[in-house]
């Protein structure tokens, strides 16, 4: 039976559960699940619920409607996607992904940019600055104008790796500058080296500022 503890919606419990039946061996692959009226009741559930259950695990992948001969197995387990491996990983981890992709994004930047991109860089540091009062408005003004400088690069791959590591990070940032005391100074000069080094078009250098911020980030998080 599914524990009615869980506070997800009673769909994606049903769900959980024929996944983790699934995954014991109950259904092997190519298995025909039981009939619906059958196997409602034996979850206890009615026969929307396990529908939209079978729905919502067909549409991953592991199971599959016929038309007239029922729902098969079709694959054992979930594959996961790349949302759910950022979620799942370590903080650390994320940044190291976050090194990777905005110091390339910086030194495409810097060869890509356009006056746009450059009167957006500028202001984003500015509105970072002034949020410094608040730190989720400052973690939130912070993403920004690393998000202008991944789209300076114009590239949208790495645009949307950037955005799938923002879910994942922002709490932990958010954390993390509560505990700490605020600091005499800021950082806006390292920031803005790395605007003039794009405006500049200076390629290694937007590199190397990007990978400094994002390294120093890292030990920041690795000390803790």
């Amino acid at each position: 039976m599914i524990s009615q503890i869980s506070q997800q919606p009673l769909a994606a419990r049903v769900a959980e559960e024929l996944l983790g039946r699934i995954r014991a061996g109950e259904w092997p692959l190519g298995h025909r699940l039981p009939g619906e009226t059958t196997l409602a009741a034996q979850l206890g559930v009615g026969r929307s619920s396990l529908r939209e259950a079978i729905r919502e695990l067909a549409g991953k992948g592991v199971l599959t409607s016929r038309q007239g001969a029922g729902v098969f197995v079709t694959a054992l387990d979930v594959e996961q996607g790349l949302e759910d491996v950022v979620r799942d990983a370590e903080v650390t981890a994320v940044i190291e992904a976050r090194i990777a992709v905005e110091t390339e994004a910086a030194h495409l930047a810097a060869t890509r940019r356009t006056a746009a991109d450059i009167r957006l860089l500028r202001k984003t540091l500015e509105v970072r600055e002034a949020s410094r009062d608040s730190v989720e408005a400052y973690v939130d003004t912070d993403t920004e104008f690393h998000r202008a400088v991944i789209a300076a690069a114009h590239n949208p791959v790495l645009g949307e790796l950037f955005d799938t590591f923002v879910p994942r990070i922002r709490q932990a940032m958010i954390a993390m500058l509560k505990a700490q005391p605020k600091p005499a100074t800021t950082d806006a000069d390292g920031h803005g080296g790395l605007i003039e080094a794009i405006v500049g078009k200076d390629a290694e250098l937007a590199r190397t500022l990007s990978r400094a911020h994002l390294t120093e980030l890292l030990t920041n998080f690795t000390a803790r």
